[in-house]
């Protein structure tokens, strides 16, 4: 474990780029720490660690192998590090088609403990944890509490995670669910989460969603209503943004 570790922050290490670092530093208003890669970049040192352990004869077992991709994710995620929680949530991404429910309490724990920016909260919500979500939609029910988590990046995964389910099921009564609950929230970042929702449920489901809306604008903030019109048609727009 200890070798594979030193392997890829090597590699990340010879991949840094100082002023692509500071430009981050500075998008970054919660504070953010990474060595200073290019996502680009960071994917293909991904896509070369995982198969080189998905190749290894100590790996060979599909049981062994996922045992000891997850402890890698665990340990890469516990550095802090940026670059590290890209390559987890690909490495967590390239397993989705052998995920099983169990797999929810991993997903559960990596988001109360580790998501801590913006960019990984989507990153694992419209990544490994939506898949999974989409996969088994009865799991939906244990993500309703994290609505009313005390953490920021919980209450926002809560919605941005239900982003991949909608899209392959019906799931828009958990989508209104979830906007129902965070409606009121006074974070900018979970407003513009539910609202992000909204508008890609509004994709497959303009009419449902242009109702919620139009009963619920004079609830829902600015910033949340802007982008779950964001896709619709422009009398539509003209309606949603109009004065009460």
């Amino acid at each position: 474990m200890i070798s594979l570790l030193e392997s890829i922050h090597s590699e990340l290490k010879l991949n840094a780029d100082p002023a692509y670092k500071k430009s981050q530093q500075r998008f970054f208003k919660e504070g953010i720490e990474l060595y200073g890669v290019r996502i680009p970049i960071v994917r293909k040192i991904a896509s070369k660690f995982f198969r080189k352990i998905e190749r290894s004869p100590a790996v060979d077992a599909s049981h062994h192998f996922r045992v000891t991709i997850f402890a890698l994710c665990e340990e890469l995620l516990k550095t802090n590090m940026q670059e590290d929680s890209v390559i987890v949530y690909d490495f967590a991404y390239r397993m989705r088609t052998e995920f099983e429910p169990k797999d929810f309490v991993v997903f559960d724990r990596w988001v109360k403990n580790y998501v801590n920016n913006w960019a990984k909260c989507d990153d694992l919500c419209t990544g490994a944890l939506g898949e999974l979500l989409a996969t088994y939609p009865q799991l939906i029910q244990k993500t309703v509490p994290w609505r009313k988590s005390k953490n920021r990046w919980v209450r926002r995964a809560s919605a941005v995670a239900l982003i991949v389910p909608i899209k392959r099921s019906n799931t828009l009564p958990d989508v209104f669910a979830a906007a129902d609950a965070l409606m009121a929230d006074e974070d900018d970042l979970v407003r513009k989460g539910y609202g992000w929702l909204l508008k890609e449920a509004s994709n497959i489901y303009p009419n449902e969603v242009f109702a919620y809306v139009m009963k619920n604008k004079a609830k829902m903030s600015r910033v949340a209503l802007r982008y779950a019109i964001e896709k619709m048609p422009k009398d539509w727009k003209r309606q949603a943004m109009a004065k009460l």
